[in-house]
């Protein structure tokens, strides 16, 4: 009789453990791999930007922020110089 018990106990053990690490076997054994992968592929492609390239980059930037037009601040409250 003591040996069912220990064998329900054993048994509850397992599908507790089980029950914790479902998420991480899922992802490894379910569904979830192969539309991982293919999210994955759509993502852009990323490299790293060298000191160069950031030089152009922020000198890029600074030239389209100038050509954006401005408002004066007498201009926004109805005043005219």
């Amino acid at each position: 009789m003591v040996s069912w018990v220990w064998i329900a106990l054993l048994a509850l053990a397992v599908a507790v453990l089980i029950a914790a690490e479902w998420p991480r076997l899922a992802s490894r054994f379910g569904d979830a791999g192969p539309v991982r992968r293919k999210r994955n592929k759509r993502r852009p492609k990323l490299r790293v930007v060298t000191s160069d390239e950031q030089d152009d980059f922020a000198a890029s930037v600074e030239r389209d922020l100038s050509l954006l037009p401005t408002i004066d601040e007498d201009e926004r409250h109805g005043r005219r110089r």
